[in-house]
């Protein structure tokens, strides 16, 4: 399988996303604010910036 840097866009995106999942679980100030966007929500932040790393890895271009 051939691995490929994903585009800065990509990168950066997936890196936002998975911080903020992050700091929801983690920082009390934002903990209310994802639980107006539903219970775990911060989990599925960074569940898909997980993914659109390892997308941007195994898919050329992205």
């Amino acid at each position: 399988m051939n691995l490929s840097a994903p585009k800065a866009a990509t990168f950066w995106i997936a890196v936002l996303l998975w911080l903020l999942g992050l700091l929801g679980a983690f920082v009390p100030s934002l903990q209310t604010l994802f639980s107006l966007a539903g219970q775990g929500s911060h989990f599925w932040l960074a569940v898909i910036g997980g993914l659109l790393l390892v997308l941007g890895n195994a898919l050329e271009g992205v």
